[in-house]
């Protein structure tokens, strides 16, 4: 069984992260685009003007603007991505996490600059996407190579829970300053991110460098250094020289043929093609559970629901189900494992979203119809279109929302790590802007009927996950190379147990045997 190391230091340093990178710079900014379609001022800025004089968001506008301040930022995010991968191999990880938060900073300023240019907050939001698009694939990359194997699933579900905290306090302070009567009360909110992107540019000075690239790179005595402070252990333990061997065995395997490219990211080398098109399916089909609908166009979508909440409030609450969604999954990831929790979200997903939708379909009332007018059918039906919306929520933070992203983080041998990291990334990406592009167009012509097509995507998930994802849970990233090597049916890959010298060449073995041998002597 893996040590668990007592280091709090290996926790505080993947807390330190997430916040920077995926609470303010990913989850916060989620929730700021949310708030902002329905913020009067932001409205009168970048809407249009009705008959009636008043400036309005059709959802043909909503769909642009989010395309346009997350989705053209999304198609950004994908360059950016890939983009991680340049810095990433050639200044480290520590650096790039640097670089690419820099990035992100000077986006914001140009955003907060706006007054009532549109193509000026888009140049911004363009800006923002290429260092949240890099972070997005380096911070699971990061965790990935530093964390103790034993808290590493722990960990990488914090990245998570960071997001989801992050759209939550988006809401919340969006709830404070929706009703000042300038720019304000959208500006407060986006500019706030400049001070998360400088927090995380400090972590150059207390941050480790990833053991991997460090041995990768030759620095040894430093990988030593890094592996024995996360494991909570001194340096001549026998974890730090068995670490060591195994990250010197994998890095051997992995550069026998030369150096990695993009299309060997999709080669049948080491099944790299299987695992590389299952980091993109799962966060293909994460992206298509039906949550961000909610979070994108909830408030309206509830206000046909007949419910009497304010928008914000409605925001606030869909935030705080999601942080106590997460919480249990701290414990389910390395308990459950990670196929099981793949495999029982899509279900309980899919269930809620059938419900949701059938039930919102044949009760609730059309769109914009008075409250005054609304039967007790209708208004029981949007109870129950509401409280299965909850739910869905809560079930796709406790499963949906970090399982994809742990299993991108620890599926992929070293040469080619960063290159299938930023492929997931960029694959959730433009699904991302895909949906904020098409997903009020397609609400406004089917209503709750929109939410049988993410009932039709979890089912897909269950049967994919089903066949072709393996269980991961407590391998090291260098026995997961393994698993997928030996090429272990998904179904029985739970009961799989590692035997990572096996297939090495005599020459690998006698090299890792003598390294094994002599720092033990």
């Amino acid at each position: 069984m893996a040590r668990v190391p007592t280091n709090r230091r290996a926790i505080l340093l993947a807390i330190f992260i997430a916040f920077g990178a995926q609470w303010f710079l990913f989850g916060y900014d989620i929730g700021v685009i949310s708030g902002c379609l329905i913020m009067p001022d932001f409205i009168a800025r970048f809407g249009q003007i009705g008959s009636d004089g008043e400036p309005f968001l059709s959802s043909s506008r909503q769909s642009i603007i989010t395309s346009l301040l997350s989705a053209g930022y999304a198609v950004d995010i994908f360059t950016g991505a890939l983009g991680q991968t340049l810095t990433a191999d050639r200044y480290g990880r520590r650096s790039s996490i640097v670089i690419w938060s820099t990035i992100f900073t000077v986006g914001v300023v140009i955003q907060t600059a706006t007054t009532f240019s549109i193509v000026q907050i888009t140049i911004g939001r363009f800006v923002a996407g290429l260092g949240v698009g890099a972070l997005s694939a380096i911070v699971p990359l990061y965790n990935g190579e530093t964390a103790p194997a034993a808290i590493r699933g722990t960990i990488l579900v914090m990245y998570q829970l960071q997001i989801i905290m992050g759209i939550f306090l988006s809401y919340i302070i969006e709830l404070g300053t929706h009703t000042i009567k300038s720019s304000a009360s959208w500006k407060i909110p986006v500019g706030l991110q400049m001070l998360w992107g400088l927090i995380l540019m400090s972590g150059h000075f207390f941050l480790p460098e990833s053991p991997r690239h460090l041995l990768y790179t030759g620095r040894e005595d430093e990988a030593r250094s890094v592996i024995a402070e996360m494991n909570s252990v001194r340096l001549d333990d026998d974890l730090v020289h068995s670490t060591i061997a195994d990250l010197k065995f994998g890095i051997a395997a992995e550069n026998e043929g030369g150096k990695a490219s993009w299309l060997e990211c999709f080669s049948t080398r080491n099944m790299l093609y299987k695992r590389t098109i299952n980091g993109m399916m799962l966060q293909f089909i994460q992206q298509l559970n039906g949550q961000n609908f909610y979070y994108y166009y909830g408030d309206t979508f509830f206000k046909s629901a007949g419910t009497q909440l304010s928008p914000y409030v409605i925001q606030t609450i869909l935030g705080a189900v999601s942080v106590v969604g997460t919480l249990p999954a701290l414990y389910l990831i390395e308990t459950w494992g990670r196929r099981r929790s793949l495999l029982t979200g899509a279900l309980l997903e899919a269930a809620c979203s059938i419900i949701a939708g059938l039930v919102g379909h044949f009760t609730l009332a059309p769109t914009g119809t008075p409250q005054a007018q609304l039967t007790k059918r209708n208004k029981r039906g949007g109870d129950t279109l509401i409280a299965f919306a909850v739910l869905h929520v809560f079930t796709y933070s406790m499963f949906w929302g970090p399982t994809p992203w742990v299993y991108l983080g620890e599926s992929f041998p070293l040469r080619v790590r960063p290159k299938s990291i930023a492929l997931g990334s960029a694959t959730n990406w433009i699904w991302n802007f895909l949906l904020s592009f098409f997903a009020p167009r397609i609400a406004a012509r089917i209503g709750p009927l929109i939410l049988m097509i993410f009932f039709g995507m979890l089912t897909f998930g269950f049967f994919y996950v089903y066949i072709f994802i393996p269980e991961t849970k407590g391998l090291s990233l260098e026995e997961v190379d393994e698993m997928y090597r030996d090429g272990v049916r998904p179904w029985n890959s739970s009961g799989w147990k590692p035997h990572l010298y096996t297939h090495a060449s005599e020459d690998v073995k006698e090299d890792i045997g003598r390294e094994k041998g002599s720092e033990k002597a």
